[in-house]
């Protein structure tokens, strides 16, 4: 009796010890180590599906590269309801987003939304596979603003 009293102890004590398990990283976490010597950080809020609005999110990203080293930058773009379809799998901006990836850029889309529309439609949209899933697209915004991204609404 007394092993198996002192088992459930040392268990506990383990339990209670031990990080019950590592959270995943969030995409901000992601952003901010791969650009640790970023000077300037910047999350651009996409939530309208205009081409227009997409457009001009594409050249601020675009822009912003051009005028600071890409080391120096840190571009988040957070794609949330209708601002998704930026980031679906046929968008016609497919080329440019994946060329500003290619450069650093990270963009991040609202599961919210994704998980909104395959419940309305029946069928979960094909995104790009090169986009961040993130599960509440405005408290991305938020943990981002929190740690010292600026947010601009192109």
């Amino acid at each position: 009796m007394r092993r198996r009293v002192a088992a459930l102890v040392a268990l506990a004590v383990l339990a209670c010890a031990a990080p019950a398990h590592a959270a995943p990283a969030t995409a901000q976490q992601d952003a901010a180590s791969d650009k640790p010597f970023a000077e300037h950080k910047i999350v651009l809020q996409l939530s309208d599906r205009d081409p227009a609005k997409q457009g001009l999110v594409l050249s601020v990203a675009n822009n912003l590269l051009k005028a600071y080293d890409p080391d120096k930058i840190a571009i988040e773009v957070v794609a949330f309801g209708p601002g998704i379809d930026l980031l679906r799998a046929h968008s016609p901006n497919r080329a440019r987003v994946d060329s500003l990836i290619a450069q650093g850029v990270q963009f991040d889309v609202c599961m919210n939304t994704v998980e909104t529309i395959e419940r309305e439609t029946g069928r979960r949209p094909e995104l790009n596979p090169k986009a961040v899933p993130v599960q509440v697209g405005v408290g991305q915004i938020l943990t981002l603003v929190e740690h010292g991204f600026t947010l601009v609404r192109p």
